[in-house]
């Protein structure tokens, strides 16, 4: 004879114990935060094109799943991707109060913590300054986690004109379309409305007909009553 036990053990053999589903929901939390715990955005183009002798701004901005009091942000400056990385900006936060290094002094940081924004100036860029800019993040909130995004700076003497007749050919094309389709609706209404009078001359010359073929009718009637006797 089965055990109570048993028998349970038997009507819910997928049942999982509450130790186990606790351990699978923590995993799940931990994994989470470990892919989207902290991000960090230099927006949509990772290059940048600027004038030699002129001001650019470097965008940065970061997000955390979590309190980022106490986190840590810096810039560095690479010429190319095989040279050693140099430090250009250190910001870090004590509560949520930044403290900022800068070991260049052609760089400012313009962002505002307060707006995850950690964008810098530099100024009076130069030939020397293309190269990669990296923008870094850690939250020891989050495990210590860090992210990073790489930008890249190419400083010209001139900026070449923007080829636009790609933009004018597509222009144009969209307005001959347009105004094709002004025209058929046009010659349409135009159509129509010759037709509505062609239709409407018809109509009348038919009254008109019928009018004089009637009274043409009567009138030879009236002539043969009134013939006089031989």
């Amino acid at each position: 004879m089965a055990t109570p036990g048993a028998a349970d053990n038997w009507e819910n053999p997928h049942k999982m114990p509450p130790s186990a589903l606790l351990l699978v929901l923590l995993t799940g939390f931990v994994q989470f935060h470990l892919i989207f715990g902290v991000e960090v955005n230099i927006g949509k183009s990772p290059t940048i094109t600027v004038l030699n002798g002129s001001d650019v701004m470097l965008p940065c901005t970061f997000s955390s799943c979590m309190d980022y009091s106490d986190s840590s942000f810096w810039w560095s400056y690479q010429k190319n991707k095989t040279s050693p990385a140099e430090r250009i900006i250190s910001i870090k936060l004590k509560g949520k109060r930044p403290f900022v290094t800068t070991e260049l002094s052609r760089f400012m940081l313009i962002g505002d913590i307060k707006t995850r924004n950690i964008s810098l100036l530099l100024e009076e860029v130069e030939f020397e300054d293309t190269g990669l800019y990296t923008c870094s993040f850690k939250n020891p909130n989050e495990a210590n986690q860090q992210a990073n995004s790489t930008l890249e700076l190419f400083v010209v003497s001139e900026l070449l004109p923007v080829d636009n007749r790609l933009t004018v050919l597509i222009a144009s094309i969209v307005g001959g379309v347009i105004g094709l389709l002004i025209l058929l609706f046009i010659i349409k209404k135009l159509i129509m409305f010759i037709i509505k009078q062609v239709g409407k001359k018809k109509k009348e010359c038919l009254v008109n007909s019928c009018a004089t073929t009637q009274h043409g009718h009567y009138g030879s009637k009236a002539d043969l009553k009134s013939a006089p006797k031989a």
